[in-house]
């Protein structure tokens, strides 16, 4: 006998207690305080453009140097300005992103959908993403400190060098000091791998709790007719005489 077929039971909707007024009104006020960060992205933007008037005065010194003296160049001292350059662009870049996202995560959506300039990040920012981005933007910049540093000391720790030696910017660079920027750069990658498995890990268990929420139906789909076939039924041939199935033995 063929059993019936099961139907998947449809989640219900999330269930919220009787609420009193003052309790709701709780509930709102507390909603509403996201807003109090608002300030606090705008004063990102206004350190955004402090760093606009930094890459321009960089910029400046830097032609300044070139123009200076065009014949006796010294490619460590460009590199280096170029660095400095590259490091303000990428501290620009995590704001963007922290204004942005940040906004975009705790505050209020942001109504650019269809818009040509839209980021591409933007469409699937969560908490999740952002601090992984975040954590790449900062090992980003960690690297551009850490290649100066060793543009920097030069031979440092080299036989019969000192302890101690002044770098092409003035700066005095210690051995001590170099290897805790390097463990310190170290941790910073070491974060990101985590935060990324953590994120991996998250989406894969969102991923298996959907999959058991749509449970297919216990049914048996016939690849010559779409209809569902029910669990248990037997396949039978026969011939149709007369409007009557007739089963062939």
């Amino acid at each position: 006998m063929a059993s019936r077929p099961q139907t998947t039971a449809v989640p219900s909707q999330r269930q919220y207690r009787p609420q009193t007024a003052w309790v709701k009104s709780v509930g709102y006020l507390i909603f509403f305080s996201r807003w109090l960060q608002a300030p606090l992205y705008l004063g990102l933007i206004i350190a955004q453009l402090v760093y606009v008037v930094v890459f321009v005065i960089e910029l400046v010194h830097l032609i300044e140097t070139v123009l200076k003296d065009p014949l006796h160049i010294e490619e460590s001292v460009i590199m280096l300005s170029v660095l400095g350059l590259i490091d303000v662009v990428m501290i620009a870049n995590l704001l963007i992103m922290v204004i942005i996202g940040g906004y975009e995560t705790f505050v209020s959506k942001i109504d650019i959908e269809g818009h040509p300039d839209q980021p591409e990040w933007l469409s699937h920012v969560n908490a999740n993403v952002l601090k992984v981005k975040l954590a790449m933007a900062i090992i980003g910049i960690s690297s551009i400190h850490l290649l100066k540093t060793f543009i920097e000391v030069g031979d440092l720790g080299a036989p019969g060098s000192n302890n101690e030696e002044e770098s092409l910017t003035g700066d005095v660079y210690t051995g001590d000091g170099v290897f805790w920027q390097v463990i310190i750069h170290t941790v910073f990658i070491l974060s990101a791998i985590a935060l990324a498995l953590i994120d991996r890990m998250s989406q894969n268990h969102g991923a298996s709790a959907r999959s058991l929420t749509h449970k297919p139906s216990d049914q048996v789909v016939d690849p010559i007719d779409p209809s569902p076939v029910p669990q248990g039924a037997v396949a039978v041939s026969g011939y149709i005489i007369d409007g009557k199935f007739v089963e062939q033995r």
